[in-house]
């Protein structure tokens, strides 16, 4: 599937169609095609700040794809072999061509030892931050969030009444920051 190229190329405000699938799917369908994008959509955003213009994204193999976080090989191959036909090479020169924009505008990773390439968890209520506060201030440091605890996850944010992601980081050994840990870390990559 082209998806994760035309994901990419949607990022950066290009105007290239991502697969809509079959209109007249039943729910469950429906839901799994939403799952999808969503995964598409995410994996475009890490790719789009990790290259940030598309002659970067263009020139990528498929080992420097599998190379960063949550983008595995079938998606690095799409990838691969979406740049690599003509027709799309054409297209994209054309849109260039046209003036259309080929450069990632939003906010650059800022890597770090602490967040790049970790995968996070927030858990409780935290009393300085929202949570998409703290989201937003892992994924500028290049790590991630995730919903829920599992042995993919590095560190577990933990604040007030945090429940049973807490006792399972707990049981599976994972590393549990509170907010002032947090506030800590944070203030270092200032």
């Amino acid at each position: 599937s082209d998806g994760y190229a035309n994901n990419f190329l949607l990022k950066n405000k290009l105007a290239v169609p991502a697969s809509t699938g079959n209109l007249n799917i039943n729910a469950q369908e429906k839901a799994l095609e939403a799952k999808r994008i969503k995964e598409e959509t995410e994996a475009a955003k890490v790719l789009a700040k990790k290259y940030e213009n598309l002659d970067n994204f263009m020139g990528a193999s498929v080992e420097d794809l599998t190379n960063i976080t949550d983008i595995g090989e079938i998606i690095a191959k799409s990838i691969v072999d979406y740049f690599s036909k003509d027709e799309n090479k054409e297209l994209i020169s054309e849109l260039k061509n046209i003036g259309v924009n080929t450069l990632y505008l939003g906010e650059k990773i800022v890597e770090s030892d602490t967040f790049t390439g970790k995968t996070f968890v927030i858990t409780g209520t935290l009393v300085n931050y929202t949570r998409d506060e703290v989201k937003d201030k892992i994924e500028h440091f290049g790590g991630k969030t995730s919903g829920s605890v599992s042995k993919k996850t590095d560190v577990v944010i933990v604040g007030d009444n945090p429940g049973s992601k807490y006792d399972k980081a707990v049981s599976l050994g994972i590393t549990i920051w509170n907010e002032e840990e947090l506030e800590e870390y944070l203030n270092v990559m200032i």
